[in-house]
């Protein structure tokens, strides 16, 4: 991919034209609505998610690599800024956007830089379990959030625990709107039934005309519904936010969350829907796009984007082929705003917070929660903590934790890797871990070790262990081979232990062996630390069939 700006349009075909123009219209009809309820979700005006979308959508075309991601305001990361930042601005509200804005730049900053540095591997320190937990811990601040205006009723205090908050909205049950409340569950349920019909149909952007349509013509603002209020033109004018050096210290933490978020979810789009099918893109490039995206709307008054895994999927579907599909609508909705903003003053904020709980219901996982249970049953105990995390303590900070566990649970399983005794198949020369389904021999006097994991500062000792414990099982050991193919990567500790461990089974009268250390990072490592000289030229195979026959005493044959 070139380094020059808008490199993902090079190469543009005519004939791509139509096909980028009906994406483009489809993820209008899908982005408007999304963007619109996203900012009241970040506590912002309504336009500030236009004009970041448009940040977003500009900057990705002309400094991400993907052909296809959507950036905007994003449903996933905005809860874990908006109560930090309302907080933060709690004595003077009116720096709500400004804090907003500041923090766009912060993590766009890391995001640049993390892409400059070619650190796309971030993004995989989250695991699948705890990703999907955190996310349906927001999806439920999402929807408890949302409640007071679909039923209609005051919002309790935002500052109040969740759980609390949840109380205090469904104790008011009684005195919900009614008129608020039919809006609301029938945007919500158009929304999800358009979906299940097809994902080309707007549902979302249709519940909303209807239900402000609906407003304006039985005049339900005098019975009650509250709207979301006319857009103001959009201009957006380039300036610093001002906030002092201690808002902006106070915003690093949060910063490096959201950006961790981001640079997790924006892999995840890249790897879902690459530029060419079969081939991994850069997904290093793509974060200096989404990074940059921030930027432009942190000097816009706008707020962080992220890379939109449903926008992304509406233009592959609708047939995109390149960014010109976001940049046709981002021209498109600007033209809306400035020609029909005045609209948007019948827009049901009951209807809008039905499309948030439509998308929360969306990152609640619950399919993926299933398939987790099915095939590591254990991992379930992650996702549930994280869920826990995230809706029992503040948003941030659960979510913050979530990531710290997932670090940890990644930690501990290189901490503590799979060690595995190996037997010959019979008949053949495969050297295999022991099952009941084919039948396998061990050779006397001889134990084939096979580690599964770099081996590292973290974890030489416990495979040491896990030997030691091998080797006190089978008994009568002379032989040690130890096969390497798991083992990609050792390290000066794990290295040093390695050469200590072999003069002390020697000087026992156990003799080892290296076989199939087929990483050449692992290789050249072990070349380095001077393993490979412990061990000797004669002691180090090919396979794991040449170091028994050369080295077992009674040089024994496949059977």
């Amino acid at each position: 991919m070139s380094a020059w700006p808008f490199a993902s349009l090079r190469g543009y075909r005519r004939s791509w034209l139509l096909s980028d123009a009906m994406a483009g219209l489809m993820l209008v009809a899908i982005a408007l609505p999304g963007q619109l309820a996203t900012a009241r979700l970040a506590g912002m005006p309504a336009e500030a998610g236009l004009i970041a979308f448009a940040a977003g959508s500009i900057a990705f075309a002309a400094f991400g690599g993907n052909r296809f991601i959507s950036a905007g305001a994003d449903s996933t990361i905005a809860p874990i800024f908006a109560g930090v930042i309302a907080a933060m601005a709690v004595s003077d509200p009116s720096r709500h956007i400004q804090l907003a804005a500041m923090l766009a730049l912060l993590v766009g900053a890391i995001l640049v830089i993390a892409g400059s540095l070619k650190a796309g591997w971030l993004a995989d320190l989250l695991s699948v379990p705890v990703t999907t937990g955190f996310l349906a811990g927001i999806a439920i601040h999402i929807v408890v959030g949302q409640l007071p205006a679909i039923l209609g009723v005051p919002a309790p205090n935002p500052e109040e625990h969740l759980l609390i908050r949840l109380v205090d909205v469904l104790q008011r049950i009684p005195e919900a709107n009614l008129y608020a409340t039919t809006i609301g569950i029938a945007v919500l349920a158009m929304t999800i039934g358009a979906h299940w019909l097809g994902p080309r149909i707007p549902g979302a952007l249709l519940g909303l005309a209807l239900a402000g349509l609906a407003t304006w013509h039985f005049r339900l603002t005098e019975r009650g519904v509250e709207t979301l209020g006319a857009l103001s033109a959009i201009a957006p004018t380039i300036s610093f936010p001002i906030v002092g050096p201690g808002d902006v210290i106070g915003l690093l933490p949060l910063a490096g969350t959201v950006a961790l978020v981001c640079m997790m979810q924006t892999a995840a789009v890249a790897r879902s829907f690459p530029s060419t099918k079969g081939v991994a893109d850069d997904v290093s490039r793509d974060f200096v796009g989404v990074g940059a995206g921030s930027l432009i709307a942190g000097v816009t008054g706008a707020f962080a984007v992220n890379a939109s895994p449903p926008s992304t999927a509406v233009v592959v579907e609708a047939g995109g082929r390149s960014q010109a599909a976001q940049l046709l609508a981002v021209a498109v909705i600007a033209l809306l705003a400035a020609t029909a903003g005045a609209a948007a003053a019948y827009v049901p904020r009951a209807a809008l917070d039905a499309v948030l709980v439509y998308i929360a219901l969306r990152i609640f996982r619950l399919g993926d929660m299933i398939r987790i249970t099915r095939k590591s049953a254990g991992e379930i105990v992650l996702v549930a903590a994280s869920i826990l995390l995230v809706v029992l303590l503040p948003i941030q900070l659960g979510v913050g934790l979530a990531i710290v566990l997932s670090l940890l649970h990644n930690t501990y399983l290189l901490a503590r890797p799979l060690s595995t005794r190996l037997e010959r198949l019979k008949g053949t020369t495969i050297w295999w871990p022991p099952t009941s389904r084919e039948a396998s021999e061990s050779i006397p006097g001889v134990l084939v070790f096979a580690p599964a994991a770099p081996i590292t500062f973290i974890n030489a000792e416990y495979i040491h262990g896990q030997l030691d414990k091998a080797l006190a099982e089978a008994k009568g050991v002379r032989l040690v081979v130890i096969e390497a193919n798991g083992v990609t990567l050792i390290d000066y500790t794990g290295a040093e232990s390695f050469i200590d461990k072999i003069a002390r089974l020697r000087s026992n009268g156990i003799d080892v062996a290296l076989a199939r250390l087929e990483s050449s990072r692992a290789t050249s490592a072990a070349q380095r630390s001077g393993l490979l000289d412990a061990l000797g030229a004669d002691h180090v195979f090919h396979s794991v069939e040449e170091a028994v026959r050369s080295l077992s005493a009674d040089r024994p044959k496949p059977a």
